[in-house]
Formats: C-alpha cells, structure tokens, sequence
C-alpha cells in the first residue's frame, strides 16, 4: 500500500508539473547529453557496446526512474568504464564484463547496508568537494576537448564563433528563465548535422527493428573487465552516482517529491547493469553532474526523463545504428556550450558548505554578554573555514590526481585532522567533557558531520 500511495503521489506530481511547464520539462531533458553522446558514440563506433541495446535499456531505466523517484535522474554511461573500454578497444565482452562486475558490487553494498552507513560517516564537506570538483572537471573536459579544438570560423557549422553565440544565449536564458534553453540550442543542433549527414551518410539502411542478442562474457572477458575497468569505477559510483546524488538531490527538492535513499539508488545502477548488460547494453549509472544539468535547463519532476526515456526506447527499437551518423555530426561547440553549463550548475552546491543552523544556534546562546558574543562569531568563522578545507582538499586531491577515491581519502585524512586538533585543544584545556557533549555542535559544525 505504501508503494501504491507513494507511486501515486509521484505520478500526480509528474503530471502537474508536466502540464504548468511543458518547455521547461522538455528542455531539461536534454540537460545531461553532452555527457551521454560523447561517451556512447565513441563506444559503439568501437564495437563496445550494442547501441540500440544501449538506447533500450538506458531508456527503460529513464522510464523508471522519472516514475519512481519523480526528479530528473539522469541515466549516465560509466564514466570509467567508458574511458578504459575506448582507450583500450574493449571487446562487447569486455566492457559488459565490467559492467556486470559493477552490478554484482553496487548491489552487495546497498543489500548489505554499506551505502548507509556511508551516508551516515561521510562528512558533508567531503560529499560537496566530490560534487564541486565533478562539476570543475566537466567544465574543464567542455572547454579543452570539445570547444578549445574548434576553429573561429571553420567548419562553417560548428566553431568557436557559434560557441560564443550559443554562451550569450546561455546569459540572456539566465536572465529570463522560461527560454527553454537546451530544447532550443539542441534543436539548432540537430538542424545542423541534419545537413551535414543528408549530403554524407544520405542512407538509412542501417535502420529497422531491433533484434536482443544474448552476450556472455568468457573467462579473460571477466577478468580483463573486472581489474581494468570495473575497480576504476567503483568509488566513482559509489561517491558521485550515490552519494553525491541524494546529497544534492535533498538540497534542490527539500519538499517533494521524498530525497531517494543511497540504497535505493544503489539497487536501481545496480538492477540496471545487471539486466542491461546481459544484451551488450552500455554500462550505466546516475551522477550529481547529470542532476545538476538538467535542472539547470528546467527540469523538475521525473516526467523530463520519462519524455527522454521513451524517445531513446523508440529509436532503439526501429532506428538503432542508423542514429550514429546524426550523432557524429552534431556540433560540438553547442555541446560543449551546454556541458559547461551543467558543470557550472553542479559546482554551486559548494557555496553552502559553510552553512547551517548549528552554527547560528550556538552564536546565538552566546546570550547579553558581548565578549561570548564575539567569541561565538569567532567560532563560526573558524567553523566555516574548516568546512571550506575539507572541501577544498578533496576538490584538489581529484582533480589533481583524476581519482575520486584519491580525493575522498585526502578529504578524510584533513577533517580527521581537524578533528584531532579540535580534542586535543579541548584536552588542553580541561574541556574533553564539554567537547563531546557538544559534538553536535562545534566538532559537527566544523567537520560537517551528519
């Protein structure tokens, strides 16, 4: 019943949505491409991936996760994954090895309770620097492989001038909200490459029904995609695709519809990979970049990513290959344009790593008494810069090293030595009691504990 009640609730708040803001839902939808195309093009070119698999199965899980969760959660390639698979020409077998390996783990740690547990002791400084610095390198990624290489005026349909024409756009949509950006600049992006293709790749032979076939990975399959690539990956999903996800997912819906829970989330990229994989589908996750961008372009119910879901289940079921063409040829530099954006979007959250009401509440007892007064504003400042710390190392430590495991672990190691520094102040003053019985306030406001 309380499925049936909250299926409910959901699909009510889908349609209102829908129905007040059709543009807005339509744009954002289109949101998280400009990480989805690259990756499953360049896969499926390669032989790593059955594309209209890919296009099932990414679509299906679209399907449901707008009906269930009722936000815009995006349907990501393994970023990973996708990177060894395309760097190393992995087999079909290869790449669903890994994405099979992922699966088996994902959900071994949302049946055990270990993502939970990892919600509960992360500190939220350390969520909001993974956050902060996938947001960077999205940005990064946007400006140097896929605006930077373009010329100013060549080709004629996709160079740094329409880039620049397509970033005043994004400035004018800031400051007037209800221009559906990406529907529009995707759009123009279609119109382009449309052209492009009619006179290059006029035939659509490659088109028809789709026909699943069965891939099964053998022995150095598993064990080429299990070490190369699926080892890679797994502190990536666990802290950007799960973690990092409800934590942004509660600061942009606080009300409704309810935050998704880590395991929930965990069995959903796990379910996934665990069907999708088996027919040669491309490995797949959500992400807090994916979230951030199609909230950015208007998203805000899960109708936006039903709307994608069933576009991409129909071009898999009668299109399939004869897409990638059209694909190919769309311009990278309204592509680049829009993952900017996205990334941009995503970097924000980290602007309110210093807030909270723990800290206003003790500055606040501080009562009449001017010096206290002054001594608890002093607190906060401190508190404020320890939380900003924390974020700041664990930004670096991945974007220096590419690593969200490398960042995490530098993270921990700063708010553990923010946290020694804080006992071993209050020890020095015959204050260890006072201390603990205030950890929900000045050791948790410092460290951002949960």
């Amino acid at each position: 019943m309380a499925l049936r009640q909250h299926l409910r609730a959901v699909t009510e708040y889908n349609i209102r949505t829908l129905q007040t803001s059709l543009l807005a839902e339509l744009s954002g939808a289109l949101g998280d491409l400009g990480t989805l195309l690259p990756l499953m093009i360049a896969m499926a070119l390669r032989g790593s991936i059955d594309l209209p698999a890919t296009l099932v199965f990414s679509g299906l899980a679209n399907i449901f996760t707008g009906v269930y969760y009722g936000i815009p959660l995006p349907v990501q390639p393994m970023k990973a994954i996708a990177a060894v698979a395309i760097s190393q020409n992995f087999s079909k077998q290869e790449t669903m090895a890994a994405g099979l390996t992922m699966g088996i783990a994902v959900f071994a740690l949302s049946a055990s309770g270990t993502l939970s547990w990892l919600n509960r002791v992360v500190p939220v400084p350390i969520v909001k620097g993974i956050q902060v610095s996938a947001g960077l390198a999205l940005t990064i990624s946007a400006g140097s492989s896929m605006i930077q290489p373009l010329g100013w005026i060549t080709p004629g349909n996709d160079n740094r001038l329409l880039a620049l024409a397509a970033f005043a756009f994004l400035i004018i949509t800031a400051l007037i909200p209800r221009l559906p950006y990406a529907l529009l600049v995707f759009s123009l992006g279609l119109v382009l490459a449309a052209a492009i293709t009619s006179t290059t790749s006029p035939s659509i032979s490659q088109a028809g029904l789709w026909h699943p076939s069965i891939v099964i990975p053998n022995a150095q399959a598993w064990r080429t995609g299990a070490i190369d690539a699926a080892i890679p990956q797994l502190p990536l999903t666990t802290l950007n695709s799960i973690l990092a996800v409800t934590s942004l997912a509660s600061t942009l819906f606080p009300n409704f519809p309810p935050t998704p829970t880590t395991t929930s989330i965990g069995f959903s990229v796990a379910l996934a990979n665990l069907v999708g994989c088996w027919f040669g589908a491309m490995p797949i996750c959500h992400g807090s970049g994916g979230v951030a961008g199609q909230y950015r372009f208007g998203a805000r119910s899960g109708s936006s990513i039903v709307i994608l879901g069933i576009v991409k289940l129909v071009l898999g079921l009668t299109v399939g290959e004869a897409v990638v063409p059209l694909l190919q040829r769309f311009p990278r530099s309204l592509l680049g344009v829009m993952v900017l954006a996205a990334g941009v979007e995503l970097a924000k959250v980290g602007q309110s790593v210093g807030d909270g009401e723990e800290v206003w509440g003790r500055v606040d007892e501080a009562g009449d008494d001017e010096r206290a007064g002054h001594e608890g504003k002093g607190k906060v400042e401190e508190e404020r810069k320890g939380r900003w710390m924390v974020m700041l190392v664990t930004v670096a430590g991945c974007l220096a090293f590419k690593n969200d495991a490398v960042g995490f672990s530098a993270g921990m190691v700063w708010y553990w030595g923010l946290r020694v520094s804080i006992w071993v102040e209050h020890l020095r003053h015959g204050r260890v009691r006072l201390g603990h019985e205030r950890r929900g306030g000045e050791e948790s406001a410092i460290l951002g504990s949960r």
